[in-house]
């Protein structure tokens, strides 16, 4: 019992020490958000717009890179329990920082579209949130897992957020529409709503409903008129380039909501592990003290069997072994392990429910990576073709999900055949 209450501290050690993980990775993510977003406008504009902006943004990320080296560093230590899996993310990460200078320096020179430009930052992004989906996945507390996954999703739409503003600013800083960007934005959109439900069914009510109250903003409004004016256009159609900041900015305004709510949810990730610490801490004392009291009052049945076979007692006075009661002390063992026990049963129904939600976002992710390399779909449309499906059949979209993996490669070779024209 005594190990058992160890092991649960050293458990939600580990666990603080990932919520720091998680917290400079997401810094991270914003600083590279946004300079991926000036980036692409800056392209798309033929370096009219965003030239300063850009600069002064790069200069913030620099620190925020020196950061998540340090925290990695300390992360390969073999004390920090870190699994194969989170540090081949993380070289794979450190692999896409190398990789930044020549980027910039590409896109200085604008040696490269504004559309590869923010696929290569996005690209970067994405495996940086998979560390962060990781760490979530190997979390082993209900609260704290509860708080991961709305973490995660949170994480999931800031960056989707940030997708929207890229493209979105690409196309005004162009002066003209896209129809292909324009279907990517109204994913993005779609995809967004869909995080964002995840991570209001997992968040704590207030940190729901400062969200739902974020709604409320003028800026909300605006932003919906600029998406319609964005999407509806034809495509070739003339785009009002004086609104390319404009939309930057709204949208911003959006990112850096979900990003507050980040900042409180990572907070309120240490203190949930601190405050377990110390009930962890203090359950262990208690128990010591209760087994040290245990051993120095011995139960009232332990001195009946040692006078049963005491052979110096007449067989008249020998006391009943079998008929003595339980003491006050025994009884509180038998409470504390009963008490243990169930506190375990309950966190692994917890557990459960967490280990659920991420299992049904691997399964559906994967179902789209199947359809995306065997039919040559790009993402918007294989999620289109499983969620079609999925109401189509009126089954679960997992369920589709499921059965889309456990297809032989022929029925994808049919299939391809009346599959969706993919978009360019």
């Amino acid at each position: 019992m005594l190990r058992s209450k160890q092991l649960e501290i050293d458990a939600v050690r580990h666990l603080a020490s990932r919520a720091e993980l998680v917290d400079v990775i997401g810094q991270l993510i914003q600083g590279l958000q946004r300079e991926r977003g000036v980036s692409g406008a800056y392209l798309a504009s033929k370096a009219q717009r965003f030239a300063d902006v850009r600069l002064r943004v790069m200069e913030e990320v620099a620190p925020l890179e020196a950061r998540l080296r340090e925290v990695f560093a300390q992360h390969i230590e073999p004390g920090q329990g870190a699994t194969a899996k989170a540090l081949s993310l993380m070289a794979w990460a450190l692999l896409g920082l190398e990789s930044l200078p020549a980027l910039r320096t590409q896109i200085e020179r604008q040696a490269m579209t504004a559309h590869d430009s923010v696929a290569a930052y996005s690209h970067l992004i994405a495996g940086l949130i998979e560390l962060v989906f990781h760490v979530a996945d190997a979390a082993g507390l209900p609260s704290v897992s509860r708080m991961l996954v709305a973490l995660l999703h949170l994480v999931q739409a800031e960056e989707e957020a940030g997708q929207e503003r890229a493209l979105g600013a690409l196309l005004y800083a162009s002066g003209s529409s896209n129809e292909a960007h324009q279907q990517r934005v109204i994913h993005l959109i779609d995809a967004q709503e869909r995080s964002l439900r995840v991570f209001a069914e997992f968040a704590e009510p207030a940190l729901r409903a400062r969200w739902e109250q974020q709604q409320l903003v003028p800026a909300v409004a605006q932003l919906e008129r600029l998406r319609r004016a964005l999407c509806v256009a034809r495509p070739g159609a003339a785009l009002d380039s004086d609104l390319s900041d404009t939309w930057f900015d709204v949208c911003s305004e959006r990112i850096n909501a979900l990003w507050h709510l980040q900042v409180d949810l990572v907070k309120r990730l240490r203190e949930d592990c601190e405050a377990r610490i110390l009930e962890a801490q203090q359950d262990l004392q208690d128990s010591k003290g209760l087994l040290r009291g245990l051993r120095d009052n011995p139960p009232q049945r332990t001195h009946a069997v040692d006078r049963f076979f005491d052979m110096a007692l007449a067989p008249s006075a020998l006391p009943d072994p079998v008929g003595a009661a339980h003491t006050g002390e025994s009884a509180s063992l038998v409470d504390l392990l009963q008490t243990q026990s169930a506190r375990m049963a309950g966190m692994e129904a917890e557990l459960d429910a967490a280990r659920r939600t991420l299992n049904e976002r691997k399964v559906i992710e994967r179902a789209k990576g199947v359809l995306m390399a065997r039919l040559g779909m790009n993402e918007e449309v294989a999620f289109r073709v499983l969620q079609k499906t999925s109401m189509d059949q009126n089954r679960r979209l997992l369920d589709v999900a499921e059965a889309t993996l456990s297809l032989p490669d022929f029925a994808f070779a049919q299939q391809g055949q009346r599959a969706p024209k993919p978009q360019p």
